[in-house]
């Protein structure tokens, strides 16, 4: 399972939304998973913003495609620039703010962004800047701004 969990890592790496972390329940984070409730290895707990720190166990398939499934179809769910309400205040601000400064400023931007990914920063910064990644790559695909 360790090498499709790495694998997940990867892909996810960059995403707004989703985090892939792991920690190891034998050595120096037997603390945390005992808080977290973990008694048997492999464990997969997934939380979900807004819902506290109580993580859920993960019950599906342990391969790689079933975990990635279960990212896209329950966790990985985004702010979509055509549908408000999937957006917080602070993502349809920055979505009416850009549409306002037009197409060409919409592809500059999401070029400097981009060019930022692999930088070092903190991680609330990263998160929003990925998520104004993922907002600026949708308004790039329109043609109607």
């Amino acid at each position: 399972m360790k090498p499709d969990w790495d694998k997940l890592g990867t892909e996810y790496k960059d995403s707004s939304s989703v985090v892939i972390a792991d920690a190891d329940c034998t050595a120096g984070a037997k603390d945390l998973c005992s808080d977290m409730g973990v008694r048997g290895y492999p464990t997969i707990k997934y939380f979900m913003a807004g819902e506290g720190k109580e993580g859920k166990d993960y019950q599906g398939g342990r391969d790689y495609g079933s975990l990635k499934k279960f990212i896209d179809d329950d966790l990985s769910k985004g702010c979509e620039v055509d549908n408000a309400e999937s957006c917080d205040e602070k993502e349809n601000a920055y979505i009416a703010k850009m549409k306002g400064k037009g197409a060409e400023k919409i592809t500059t931007e999401l070029a400097r962004l981009s060019g930022m990914k692999g930088k070092a920063m903190k991680a609330d910064r990263k998160k929003w800047m990925l998520a104004r990644i993922h907002l600026l790559t949708q308004l790039d695909a329109k043609t109607d701004l």
